[in-house]
């Protein structure tokens, strides 16, 4: 798997499913760092409507650790995303 390189003093996100529609692209670099409880914020800044439309409803990691980015769980509100963390936005999984 080819692993692209992040810049200087920023981190990579990751978009699967909704996320990656929705931003019209899979992955993107965004300045660190990051509190975590801002990073919903920042993104409905750069792309207006994610929250309604992807966020809300979309599981978090940071570094392949599930994270609550935006609710009332305490151990995250503290989290800062660094230079070089990798976070991941994942919509839920439907099947039918």
């Amino acid at each position: 798997m080819a692993s692209t390189k992040v810049p200087a003093g920023h981190f990579s996100i990751l978009y699967f499913a909704a996320a990656s529609t929705f931003t019209t692209k899979p992955n993107e670099h965004l300045p660190a760092p990051l509190e975590a409880r801002n990073l919903f914020a920042q993104l409905e800044e750069r792309y207006p409507g994610i929250t309604e439309k992807v966020l809300n409803s979309c599981a978090v990691t940071v570094n392949l650790e599930y994270v609550d980015v935006d609710g009332e769980e305490a151990e995250h509100l503290d989290l800062v995303i660094k230079e070089g963390d990798e976070v991941a936005i994942i919509p839920p999984v439907s099947s039918g």
